[in-house]
């Protein structure tokens, strides 16, 4: 079977874009190009261009993976993402990509890029712990290995916030024009995240630059939503079966798509509204309803999996008693949002329990596992904290909690930023079990109200101990 290639005669069924994508020009530079960009943000663009055809080709890069970029150019930057729902499987060709670049082996090529005057808009999808946020003042973490290393070695950076901020001195002595830079990682106030990270360091390195950067460069905050496994070989030999080919870079998806968006852009956008993404002028009320309705339910269904022994989201759904337990803790998040236009809640609710129940979509509760020390605190934490700042009753969060910790000390291998701190924690409480209180020791890990309410704490100790004992 031959590659999958700009030359690759497909069946009439394979949807793919009107453009041609040799003739794009790169309008968009997207750090992180994993699975996740190229089954959203990627599709976006393509049907923004086939709506309103400009110069918004994507230029992908990888600061890490060398693999990833080698297989998109052996494919000419084509690629298929096979969308699975009820109404069966439909593959689709994305074209929006022209470009791909290795950071670690061409890391000049990549700022000089990002410093082109034809590049109006920086994407970012990198994962929450890349950013080297300090857990303590949500500011630059400067003990974080790429923070440190970016300080040192400003032009020749390895970490997201480095190359933004060299390749905006770049801009800047050059007189480029103003520029876009959009994250779409699951952070609360994403924009604004990135746009603190990026001025501090501008900071320490040249306070003309900083105010140059508050000047002219944009930061909106968006909402992205779309389930994303990571491929296998069973993905690959889907995608071949629809498409005629080899894909060695193919996607599964579910049907469901979101994109919310801040109107907020320095030199122009793609038509994104083409492919439906929603434009707002604050997106704040989308996001805390998608990171503690979907992630936190996520995170929730993750740990549960875990300790059962459970391999995917689906298998921990098909048990009527966690599926309701799901369901719970979705209720238990609707005091702790505020309206969400144009989004009916009980509707949306709805939605995301048949999505997680896709019996089509493999999504590994390993692969939502990891990382808690990042994601917990905007998924689970922030709403536990507002319900006890109202009185409310915050026992379900407490639940959560007390399923990850269970998680952290009965797992061998720990993926997560912080897990010598995590494993050191576990190992008190196996020496002195029945408190959790080795874990609200972390700095920085656990925020302050929760760590002084004793009446909350008692509640995750209750439960760890009945989920270390389950477990």
């Amino acid at each position: 079977m031959n590659r999958l290639g700009k030359n690759t005669s497909l069946p009439s069924s394979v949807e793919r874009p009107s453009f041609d994508p040799a003739g794009l020009k790169v309008g968009i530079v997207h750090i992180g190009i994993g699975a996740f960009h190229r089954a959203h943000q990627a599709i976006y663009t393509d049907k923004a261009i086939d709506a309103r055809y400009g110069d918004w080709g994507i230029a992908g890069a990888s600061l890490r993976s060398v693999d990833i970029v080698a297989d998109l150019e052996a494919q000419d930057h084509r690629y298929s993402v096979v969308s699975r729902g009820a109404h069966g499987d439909q593959a689709r060709i994305v074209g929006s990509i022209t470009d791909a670049i290795a950071a670690t082996e061409e890391r000049e090529r990549l700022l000089q890029r990002l410093s082109d005057n034809g590049t109006r808009i920086v994407t970012l999808t990198v994962s929450e712990k890349a950013y080297g946020i300090d857990p303590v003042s949500s500011g630059l973490d400067l003990s974080h290995a790429a923070i440190a290393h970016d300080l040192e070695h400003r032009q020749e950076p390895v970490g997201v916030i480095g190359v933004l901020v060299e390749a905006l001195a770049r801009r800047m002595t050059l007189g480029r024009d103003p520029l876009t830079v959009l994250c779409c990682d699951n952070l609360p106030g994403n924009g604004h995240i990135v746009r603190r990270l990026v001025a501090e360091m501008a900071e320490r390195r040249d306070r003309a630059l900083a105010a140059w950067i508050e000047r002219e460069i944009r930061f909106p905050s968006s909402m992205v939503d779309r389930i994303v496994p990571a491929a296998t070989d069973a993905t690959r030999a889907l995608a071949a079966s629809l498409i005629g080919a080899e894909d060695r870079l193919a996607l599964e998806t579910e049907p469901y798509i979101q994109w919310v968006i801040e109107d907020d852009f320095a030199a122009g956008r793609p038509a994104w509204e083409a492919g439906g993404a929603i434009f707002v002028k604050d997106v704040h009320a989308y996001e805390k309803m998608k990171l503690r309705l979907l992630n936190g339910s996520h995170s929730l269904i993750a740990y549960l999996g875990q300790l059962n022994g459970l391999q995917y989201v689906r298998d921990v759904m098909a048990i009527p008693a966690h599926a309701e337990r799901v369901r719970r803790h979705m209720e238990a998040v609707l005091p702790t949002l505020d309206a969400v236009p144009q989004i009916d809640l009980a509707s949306y609710r709805e939605e995301l329990v048949a999505r997680f129940s896709n019996p089509a979509i493999a999504h590994r509760t390993v692969q939502i596992a990891m990382d808690g020390t990042q994601k917990m605190p905007q998924r689970i934490f922030a709403p536990a904290m507002e319900r006890r700042a109202t009185g409310g009753d915050a026992a379900d969060f407490a639940d959560v909690v007390a399923l990850w910790l269970a998680y952290v000390i009965t797992t061998e291998h720990l993926d997560d930023p912080r897990s010598s701190d995590l494993k050191s924690a576990a190992a008190a409480v196996a020496a002195s079990p029945g408190s959790a209180a080795p874990f609200f020791d972390i700095a920085g890990l656990f925020p302050a109200p929760l760590i002084s309410d004793d009446t909350w704490r008692m509640r995750v100790d209750s439960r760890l101990a009945a989920a270390l004992c389950a477990a």
